[in-house]
């Protein structure tokens, strides 16, 4: 096989791992319209993504095997893609299970896409981390994941006192509470750039060949 060849087997099994989350990342947006705008075509649409994310999970492994184009990355992040399925698609029955028949209101969306996207974010700086260790990388926090989680704990114990409080007991205005939330998931975006950034030569030199 020559060095194009390789490239190109490569290219294709890192390809169809990390496609899992792409197509698992549609799947909840199509499935969140298909509550409000319920459709045969869009239902039938959201299958086909999550059957389609849950089928690379069986071909990229046996493809780096055969074309012998195993790496650190593909290693780390084939667990890591499973996971990510995991952590999209089970909040999304969860709502539509507890919800039945009934439309969940704009909170309730919101506070599922803050628990996939927090999750998601958790389970990349972990994989971030655990690549930057095999080169001795630090895995201290920077300053977005500290900030984040000074925000975000609390956040959460206020979201369970609003969302549970006994009536006349609720002292938190909900437009404060979008808020606060939404900066929350600005700030969770921003730090998974900064940790990306930060470990980006890492990722790099994982993604080559073990045998090259």
């Amino acid at each position: 096989m020559t060095t194009k060849e390789k490239q190109n087997k490569l290219r294709l099994v890192t390809g169809l791992t990390l496609a899992r989350f792409p197509l698992v990342m549609l799947f909840f947006l199509v499935a969140i319209i298909n509550i409000y705008y319920p459709c045969k075509w869009l239902f039938l649409f959201a299958v086909f993504l999550m059957a389609s994310g849950a089928i690379t999970d069986l071909f990229d492994g046996f493809l780096a095997r055969k074309h012998k184009v195993e790496t650190d990355f593909g290693a780390h992040a084939d667990p890591l893609m499973d996971k990510m399925f995991y952590v999209v698609t089970l909040p999304v029955m969860v709502l539509i299970a507890t919800t039945g028949t009934t439309t969940p209101d704009f909170h309730a969306i919101l506070l599922l896409i803050i628990t996939v996207l927090f999750l998601a974010r958790d389970l990349w700086v972990t994989f971030l981390r655990s690549v930057g260790s095999m080169y001795n990388v630090s895995g201290c926090a920077n300053w977005t994941g500290k900030v984040r989680t000074a925000l975000n704990f609390p956040l959460i114990c206020a979201i369970y006192y609003f969302l549970e409080a006994p009536e006349g007991w609720n002292f938190i205005p909900l437009k404060l509470l979008y808020l606060v939330e939404i900066i929350a998931l600005i700030i969770n975006i921003y730090s998974v750039l900064v940790y990306t950034k930060h470990y980006w030569p890492q990722l790099r030199k994982s993604a080559e060949t073990k045998n090259d």
